[in-house]
Formats: structure tokens, sequence, C-alpha cells
């Protein structure tokens, strides 16, 4: 299993998640996110909307997997985007990431 998605889904069971393009552009407006992951199938406008986004609240985005992906792990249907809202599970997704590139 990958890292990164299980660890989505960790954050989902925990209730410091929230997906879908609403609830995620909500939680970066209230400044409650600490990462955005957005599929790396997503549109072109999606992904443009949030790098917009998240780089003027200085917010880390990355493009990680398939809206498919996403969510199945957080135990969704598809799902463009997800923010976390726990910041120590953000930092521990974000080193995954990092590693993987």
């Amino acid at each position: 299993m990958d890292k990164v998605l299980s660890l989505l889904g960790l954050s989902a069971r925990g209730r410091n998640l929230v997906s879908g393009e609403f609830s995620t552009e909500k939680a970066v407006k209230e400044g409650k996110a600490f990462l955005v992951i957005v599929g790396a199938d997503a549109s072109d406008n999606t992904k443009k909307m949030f790098t917009n986004m998240c780089e003027y609240r200085s917010i880390p985005i990355y493009f990680y997997a398939s809206k498919e992906e996403l969510g199945r792990a957080i135990g969704k249907e598809m799902r463009a985007s997800v923010a976390v809202l726990n910041e120590g599970m953000a930092a521990n997704i974000i080193k995954h990431l990092e590693n993987q590139k």
C-alpha cells in the first residue's frame, strides 16, 4: 500500500481531512489547511486554481495519485482534491511525498 495514501486514509478516519473541491477551497481560505493534495489527473483549471490559492497563502500543494486513488484512500468516490487539517500529519505526509520524488 502507498504510504501517502494510507496516511490520507488515517487522516480521514481521524477527521483531520476534508475532500472535494468545495471543502478543500473552504479549508484553504479559512486557514485550516496545512497541506493540499490535488489528483495528478485533475483538470488544468482545478490545478491552477488550487496552485494560486495555496501559493498566495503559503500552503504546500502537491499533485499526487489519481482522483480515483485519492477517493479510494479516504473511503469515498473520486476526489480531485483533499486538504489535511492537522499540522503534524501534514508534515508527515509531506516527508513521504518528498521521499518519492
